[in-house]
């Protein structure tokens, strides 16, 4: 059992929705980073994506494309992300770690050394956005066999065809990537949601985490009900792009967290 496993089997017994935090590893540099990051557990997060930092994001939207760029000049790589985790470690031993990004770089220092490190580092799970489930022998498969969970993303175009080709080899948790285009209340988006997330259910007994542009206390709230938890990225990212304080970023998510625990 992973570190994952355990906290929503923790989070289930409690009766409680899980809230995950993305937040770019080095952004704006590594020491302000490192401080939000050990910050997190305390604001209410119950599992960190620590996002590493690479020069081609084809995945992300321009707020994380920006704080990429931002921890690549500060001087970030994959060996500092490591060692910020493995400093993470030091003082938290039970919050679930995440590593959310391109497998480049992964590619670039070996997956068997990569794994090795990052299980040393205290990673628990990796998502990597652009290895597809036909290349699962490339890095999933070597990740579980070291016992790092490995999370898939399922998006709307997920079809019932493709889905079960996606859940296979995924662990830890199912990440649902909510993009509909439709901007507007929190209730509406959450009744968007909540058939898709009952339609993975039926094909999984994976917890259900969905991501969909959440903002708000009462959007995270909205979005967690529906689900067995929510992702908030951007707009945690968007605080430390815009200068605020590791407290005010704190205090911004212990908000998005009481909602999603509210749920």
């Amino acid at each position: 059992m992973t570190r994952i496993d355990a906290k929503f089997a923790e989070l289930q017994a409690a009766g409680k929705k899980a809230f995950v935090a993305y937040v770019m590893a080095g952004d704006p540099d590594y020491d302000t980073s490192l401080e939000v990051v050990k910050g997190l557990p305390g604001a209410g997060v119950d599992i960190i994506e620590l996002g590493l930092p690479f020069t081609d994001p084809m995945a992300d939207g321009p707020t994380i494309q920006l704080a990429g760029q931002r921890a690549l000049e500060a001087g970030m790589t994959l060996q500092r992300t490591l060692d910020m985790a493995a400093e993470f470690r030091k003082t938290d031993d039970s919050t679930p770690i995440v590593l959310m990004g391109y497998y480049n770089p992964i590619y670039n220092r070996g997956v068997d050394k990569f794994l090795t490190d990052a299980k040393a580092a205290g990673i628990d799970g990796l998502i990597v956005v652009d290895l597809p489930p036909e290349e699962d022998d490339e890095l999933c498969m070597p990740a579980q066999k070291a016992g790092l969970n490995f999370i898939r993303l399922a998006t709307p175009t997920t079809d019932d065809k493709r889905l079960p080709k996606v859940l296979t080899n995924t662990s830890g948790f199912v990440y649902y990537v909510s993009i509909t285009g439709i901007t507007g209340a929190a209730a509406a988006e959450a009744a968007d949601v909540g058939p898709e997330v009952t339609r993975i259910k039926s094909a999984t007994d994976l917890p259900i985490v969905v991501g969909f542009g959440i903002r708000t206390p009462e959007a995270s709230r909205d979005i967690a009900s529906v689900a067995d938890g929510c992702v908030v990225g951007s707009a945690i990212v968007a605080k430390l792009g815009e200068g605020d304080s590791p407290a005010q970023v704190l205090s911004f998510v212990k908000g998005l967290a009481d909602g999603a625990h509210s749920a």
